[in-house]
């Protein structure tokens, strides 16, 4: 069995009879959450697990440009907490259908409404950097996990990672190296720096 499909199955029993269950995939920008989110997703019962990404309640550009935060977009100070958390509070009731707002990079802009949980889904699968940081708000999260992975992986491969991505963006390599040494990396060190213990630690090999 892989790394991965090991995960799966320890979700899977971990869930037992619960009607629904939400897991938490943190780990610093770069770490691989949203891939792992998917692959988690796939190999879960089929239909039954759905992935809610934190992207989906970034401030709008024009909302950072007021409160003087632009030059810090992905910082936790630059996500909408409250939404998020209320969001959570709502799928864990599992009694209805739930639209989720979705972040669309290519035009850096969330799209409200823009998936629908159903309310059969068992498996809720939320990741996000900011998951396990224990500052307020977000330590307020925590009970609303019934299970956190956090994905370890080295600084200098997330470095590595992070300006790839920005280049596969399209931005020049000064440009693309320049943003993650002023935004990027504050951020990883600050979730390497303050993170809460999670249920499983999921290390490199396991992440791209």
């Amino acid at each position: 069995m892989s790394g991965i499909a090991t995960i799966a199955a320890a979700i899977f029993k971990r869930a037992g009879k619960s009607k629904r269950v939400v897991v938490a995939v943190a780990g610093p920008p770069g770490a691989g959450k949203s891939t792992i989110a998917e692959e988690l997703a796939g190999l879960l019962p089929a239909g039954s697990a759905a992935v809610v990404p934190m992207d989906g309640f970034h401030y709008d550009d024009a909302v950072l440009n007021q409160m003087g935060l632009r030059s810090r977009k992905g910082a936790p100070e630059t996500f909408d907490f409250d939404g998020y958390a209320t969001l959570l509070a709502r799928l864990r009731n599992a009694d209805r259908d739930v639209a989720i707002p979705v972040f669309d990079r290519s035009i850096e802009l969330s799209r409200a409404a823009g998936a629908i949980v159903s309310s059969d889904v068992k498996f809720i699968l939320t990741e996000g950097n900011y998951l396990l940081l224990d500052e307020e708000p977000w330590s307020r999260l925590r009970p609303l996990f019934d299970y956190t992975i956090f994905l370890d992986v080295p600084r200098a491969e997330l470095e590595r990672r992070l300006i790839q991505r920005w280049l596969d963006h399209g931005r020049s390599r000064e440009d693309g190296r320049n943003w993650v040494n002023t935004n990027d990396l504050p951020n990883v060190d600050r979730v390497l720096a303050k993170r809460r213990k999670a249920d499983l630690v999921v290390g490199p090999e396991h992440t791209t």
